[in-house]
């Protein structure tokens, strides 16, 4: 009786622990669904573009107007270092070419600051161009030769500005001497820009660094004219000429006797540069045909010989 007792009481509690209908058991969970209104994504928008965008927008600015600024400051130290210099009469040679590497090395100063206002730490860009140092040498092996050569040209000066040469394939008076080239202007007003180095490992004719040079002229007088009556005239000619010098004194002669005659030989020296060689050149010329003024013409001769 104990054991059927014992069994009535768990039935009961398995009763009361069970649910009391089966659609109790089964219902779903319940889900929450949140909505964002547009006015919540606008905030959220604007937000960001107050966090990110305008501090940028700021940056740029900032470095646009630092970059104006510093420009003008730049031309302005550059103009004042080269007054400085003209006012010391120093060699306009040396100073375009300091004037022109300062004006690249404060650009190069002001191109690392404007880096720096958008967080690009100085040390950081030292050492990218550290990096990249192999890489933009063999890249850059003409314009660094050119630069080389450039620095070889103001300290050995075999020209300087002024100066009208023939070099590197051109003629023509120089300008400037720059880092890299080299800029002339010819007789025809036209500017050329020669490469340093091109123009260093390359014969180089200074024609203005002595102060005279001599002219060769040519002159041909007939035959059965007495050349040696002819040569006095022209000399004394010749020195009346303005940039002749007397000492040395103009050379004349006899170059050989051809087929139309005698050829002439008139070498003055002329003070200046080559205007003043161009200017002396056509006086010579005027002085010889002055000089031979009434004498037989020189014509070409053909000798024919016959065979038989």
């Amino acid at each position: 009786m104990a054991r059927i007792a014992a069994n009535a009481r768990l039935r009961g509690l398995s009763a009361s622990a069970r649910p009391a209908t089966l659609p109790a058991m089964l219902t779903a969970p319940a889900v929450t669904t949140v909505t964002t209104s547009g006015t919540d994504w606008m905030a959220e928008a604007t937000a960001l573009f107050k966090l990110y965008a305008i501090p940028f927008l700021w940056q740029v600015l900032g470095a646009l107007l630092v970059w104006i600024v510093g420009g003008i400051l730049i031309g302005v130290a550059c103009r004042m270092v080269n007054s400085a210099m003209n006012a010391r009469n120093l060699d306009r040679t040396i100073t375009s070419y300091v004037v022109s590497a300062l004006g690249i090395l404060l650009r190069i100063v002001l191109i690392v600051g404007v880096l720096g206002m958008f967080g690009v730490e100085s040390t950081s860009f030292a050492a990218l161009l550290a990096a990249a140092g192999v890489a933009i040498g063999m890249a850059w092996a003409g314009l660094l030769a050119n630069f080389a050569a450039g620095v070889f040209l103001v300290v050995l000066r075999p020209f300087k500005v002024g100066d009208i040469i023939t070099g590197g394939g051109v003629n023509g008076q120089v300008r400037e001497i720059g880092l890299f080239a080299t800029t002339l202007d010819t007789r025809n007003n036209i500017r050329i820009f020669v490469g340093n180095n091109k123009l260093f490992s390359d014969n180089i004719i200074n024609h203005s660094h002595n102060p005279h040079v001599r002219l060769e002229l040519r002159a041909q007088i007939a035959n059965g004219v007495n050349p040696w009556e002819v040569l006095p005239k022209i000399k004394e000619r010749v020195l009346k000429i303005q940039n002749v010098l007397s000492d040395p004194a103009p050379d004349c002669g006899v170059v050989e006797f051809n087929a139309a005659g005698t050829q002439l030989f008139v070498n003055p020296y002329v003070r200046g540069g080559v205007p003043e060689q161009e200017t002396v050149m056509g006086a010579v010329y005027a002085a010889i045909a002055d000089a031979t003024a009434g004498l037989p013409v020189p014509a070409p001769h053909a000798i024919h010989h016959n065979k038989n």
